[in-house]
């Protein structure tokens, strides 16, 4: 801490030893006791597939990879039902024949034997996951840490890919012009306002802010457009498994 003495004794020398002894002798993966008491948790995004195979709450295996081009056209619902897929075929030696549970964090995705409304991919892939006797289960996405993040792993060679990056972005623009479009008389209406309502506060940039934030409208689908950008950006990055909350 600042301004006290930096004391290294006995006790701090014991203690760091025994941490080294601990990261290097805990075993990370364990091999399978018996077949029975597996638990796959899986986790798809628009990167590709993770999965965390367990037994007894014990580390069996990890996988993943990365999507293939005509899976990048894939719903989300599809993507999800993929990653059950990918994971029971590649751990079919530990998971055909025993009983086993399966999570996702795609809720609907308990229901799939039951639904008769599916399209070719999902009947042939349900008519996959009827060879197996898993129980799929729902898992909320932000519990599901380790499978969600090896589902956005980026398996390409680390590599330098430019020495120069300019990155170019007129979102504030955007959001500028917008906000001047919307109060125009004829787009009032589209946004809902009701009297007077609160003041806006402008920025010296002509940005209008509201309680100390800017205003993201209705108009012209600016929302949209930054959720895709927050999602699907290279520079932005959806945090996925490192989320940050506002």
């Amino acid at each position: 801490q600042k301004g006290k003495p930096f004391i290294w004794g006995n006790n701090e020398e014991e203690a760091f030893q025994t941490l080294k002894r601990k990261l290097c002798s805990a075993l990370i993966l364990s091999l399978p006791g018996g077949s029975k008491d597996f638990v796959v948790y899986c986790d798809a995004s628009l990167r590709g597939f993770g999965a965390v195979l367990m037994q007894r709450k014990k580390l069996i295996a990890y996988a993943s990879r990365q999507l293939r081009k005509n899976e990048e056209n894939y719903t989300i619902r599809d993507l999800e039902l993929g990653a059950v897929v990918f994971d029971l075929r590649l751990w079919r030696n530990y998971l055909y024949g025993t009983k086993c549970t399966v999570y996702t964090d795609h809720k609907s995705l308990q229901y799939i034997l039951d639904q008769k409304e599916l399209n070719m991919r999902q009947r042939r892939w349900v008519e996959l996951l009827s060879d197996y006797d898993c129980e799929i289960r729902y898992h909320p996405g932000k519990a599901n840490v380790v499978a969600d993040a090896l589902s956005r792993k980026d398996k390409e060679q680390i590599r330098v890919r430019a020495l120069v990056v300019t990155v170019h972005n007129n979102l504030p623009e955007q959001i500028r012009n917008a906000q001047a479009k919307a109060c125009e008389k004829e787009n009032i209406g589209a946004e809902g306002f009701v009297g007077e309502g609160e003041p806006f506060e402008v920025r010296a940039d002509g940005t209008k802010c509201l309680r100390g934030r800017v205003w993201l409208l209705l108009f012209r689908r600016l929302r949209d457009l930054i959720m895709l950008e927050s999602y699907k950006s290279k520079y932005s990055i959806h945090p996925g498994s490192d989320k940050m909350y506002h």
